[in-house]
């Protein structure tokens, strides 16, 4: 063998190594490691922050706009040469001459402006801010709903690692019978007591436990990407659950589904802005008044100032008729405003439903749960008791093989309820949450 042969097998086998990787995780971690890293939570920060942006605008309805401009001409046109002269204060006794005044020579002007226009009273202003408002904390609110929706999820998919590993228990277990009913199946073979058919009764059994076993050990791998996904984790290792599987038992009270839950609140405050911009197209029909003032600097060289003056007044505006434009989006805000009331009634209609379909679940859950415990129970003594018949030569391979079977799908349909019992008191939990 060479020494590149034995670098390739050295590589492989650390691959191998690498790949078989198992790290032990809580939920706990997994929870604290979902809240800081997970995409879904941290899209819905990034649009709280486009909600609280477009609310941040609205400061114009009260905030003053100020500009500065420089700017520079030059000009033969009788009345912008005039008036440059005027604004630069250097008009003289033969700038009046009508020669001059008609056909002037070039003159420059620099001009340096300072303006600001100030809103005082704006009225559909004032209640597009008051919708801005409510869309970012909606927005705020829908983080909170995401969280409480990522902290369930995990539960969900820490559960399914831990069923995962269950079912790999199980099934290991049963290939160990599985092994020992085949090396006493062959004993028995040699001696005369079994026929070749049960024989290979047995290792078709073995080769069935052989696959689920193996699709178990995958389903782990699986659960396990998907914990990854939810961490935002590259690194796809196998994880193993260091919590338990256990029945939960933390439901002590009957809640009910409120309208303090932050996706209800949120739907709420989206009604609400509906509400707010509907009056803001109809506070649009009437006038606005704004304040401005400027203060100018002039003169013939460029940034300078020798001559200067300011303005300042208010203007009363008011847009009487704009071809039905303004009717028709009151009439388009109405409509929405009154769709949002429809959907916000629905979704809670839709919630109330869930809650009550999710009790019955439970209810459902916790009957299975208790006999799906009994079946177990009896399915496990009636393996014992036909295995010691069958050591005995008194029992049939076909009836240990199906006791076995049955044992093995009991232990798994165990756990499955158990699965469905947590997740059932989680979604329980995750509807009530205020």
């Amino acid at each position: 063998m060479t020494l590149r042969t034995h670098i390739i097998i050295f590589f492989i086998g650390t691959l191998a190594l690498h790949a078989q990787e198992v790290k032990p995780i809580s939920k706990a971690e997994v929870l604290h490691t979902v809240s800081e890293n997970n995409t879904a939570i941290k899209i819905s920060i990034e649009e709280f922050k486009q909600a609280r942006a477009d609310y941040r605008q609205t400061n114009a309805v009260f905030l003053p706009n100020i500009t500065a401009s420089h700017t520079g001409i030059a000009t033969t046109n009788p009345l912008m040469a005039f008036g440059s002269k005027l604004n630069q204060e250097i008009v003289t006794q033969a700038d009046f001459n009508p020669a001059s005044l008609n056909d002037p020579s070039q003159i420059q002007n620099f001009a340096t402006k300072l303006e600001i226009q100030q809103p005082l009273i704006n009225i559909d202003g004032i209640y597009q801010r008051k919708a801005a408002r409510s869309k970012m904390e909606a927005m705020w609110l829908k983080i909170e709903r995401q969280q409480d929706y990522m902290a369930f999820e995990v539960d969900n998919a820490y559960m399914q690692l831990q069923l995962a590993y269950k079912a790999v228990d199980v099934l290991e277990q049963a290939l160990e019978a599985a092994k020992a009913n085949k090396d006493l199946a062959d004993n028995s073979f040699k001696q005369g007591y079994l026929q070749h058919a049960d024989v290979l009764n047995v290792e078709v059994r073995l080769i069935e436990v052989k696959n689920q076993l193996q699709i178990a050990k995958s389903n782990v791998q699986n659960a396990s990407n998907y914990l990854s996904f939810l961490m935002n984790d590259d690194s796809f290792v196998t994880y193993r659950p260091t919590d338990h599987l256990n029945i939960d038992t933390s439901l002590t009270e009957s809640k009910t589904i409120s309208e303090n839950r932050s996706d209800i609140k949120a739907m709420q405050l989206a009604t609400d802005a509906y509400k707010a911009m509907h009056k803001a197209d109809n506070m649009a029909f009437l006038p606005r008044l704004n304040a401005f003032g400027s203060y100018e600097m002039y003169d013939h060289t460029i940034f300078q100032a020798n001559a200067n003056g300011y303005l300042f007044g208010a203007k009363l505006s008011w847009d009487l008729f704009q071809g039905s434009k303004r009717l028709g989006k009151a009439q388009k805000s109405k409509a929405e405003f009154e769709k949002s009331k429809l959907e916000y009634n629905q979704y809670l209609s839709q919630s109330k439903l869930e809650f009550n379909k999710t009790k019955r679940m439970l209810f459902d859950a916790e009957n299975k749960l208790t006999l799906s415990e009994l079946a177990l129970k009896q399915s496990e003594e009636a393996l014992r008791i036909r295995t010691n018949r069958f050591k005995e030569g008194l029992e049939k391979t076909s009836d240990l093989l199906m006791a076995e079977t049955q044992y093995a799908q009991k232990q798994l349909e165990y756990y499955q309820t158990i699965f469905e019992y947590n997740y059932t008191q989680a979604y329980l939990k995750f509807l009530t949450k205020e």
